[in-house]
């Protein structure tokens, strides 16, 4: 159980597993995510289902190499098994009404948003995607993406891949050319997921975002991952992590993910 049958290294440091899985996979929905632990005396980290095979019984995983737990997990091969891993959690994601939908990711945030890419094309939606990354190199799921797309763009801060900018640039397009659009779907960091808040909010665009926040038990428990949403206190493990992005406070969420980033590089070190 929980034994690794896949490995694909998308970048430099980003990292795709396939998990036998079986239970997980039964059970899993677009937006939920697990949690595990690379080590029994190791923190428990959650990382987001990117896609499930219920037929298989395997689930995917991304994760960025970044700190201690990130580079235990990321010594893993085939055939390693990952020694504590709970899920699904979260709430599935719940889509507003209308059938025109854009889906966007930057960066890491491209994982998450394919299984509700993915999701919404099997149900019939017309579905815009809309990829992310600092540069070509950065790029990945690129073909599972087109895949499951209707509309499909890819932007690069540098140009070196589809349109020069960022994914913001896209959508105004998008919306400057009168491309129906119910509701979006962002998923990637911080400043990104606040850009297309402030952009759509603009044009009355319902949008959802989904949160990565710091997190220890999972079950709402611990209140690490507490975000405010319209004035009132959430949990993104039990309440989310999808969420309104316009009643999210984006700043309030900013100063939580980097209060520990003294103790990170103390670990690292």
């Amino acid at each position: 159980m929980n034994k690794i049958i896949e490995r694909r290294d998308l970048t430099p440091s980003l990292i795709q597993f396939i998990v036998d899985a079986p239970m997980i996979a039964r059970r899993a929905q677009p937006g939920q995510f697990i949690i595990l632990k690379v080590r029994e005396q190791g923190e428990r980290i959650p990382l987001t289902i990117a896609d499930f095979d219920r037929e298989r019984g395997t689930i995917t995983l991304v994760f960025q190499v970044v700190g201690k737990s990130t580079s235990l997990l990321g010594q893993l091969q085939p055939g390693d098994s990952i020694p504590d891993l709970l899920g699904p959690l979260g709430e599935p994601t719940e889509h507003p009404q209308g059938k025109y939908a854009v889906c966007i990711g930057g960066g890491v945030g491209v994982a998450p948003v394919y299984p509700e890419a993915k999701g919404l094309h099997q149900h019939g939606y017309h579905v815009t995607s809309i990829i992310g990354a600092r540069t070509r190199d950065l790029l990945f799921f690129e073909e599972e993406m087109a895949g499951v797309s209707d509309k499909f763009y890819v932007a690069t801060d540098d140009g070196s891949k589809g349109q020069k900018g960022f994914v913001t640039t896209i959508l105004q397009q998008l919306i400057d050319e009168g491309q129906p659009i119910d509701f979006v779907i962002a998923v990637g960091p911080i400043p990104m997921m606040k850009a297309v808040a402030n952009l759509t909010r603009k044009h009355q665009i319902k949008t959802i975002v989904s949160l990565n926040s710091l997190m220890v038990d999972g079950t709402g428990m611990c209140g690490g991952c507490r975000v405010t949403v319209g004035g009132e206190v959430k949990f993104t493990c039990v309440d989310g992590p999808a969420f309104d992005a316009h009643l999210l406070d984006f700043d309030e969420q900013t100063r939580r993910l980097s209060m520990y980033k003294d103790k990170e590089q103390e670990v690292r070190e």
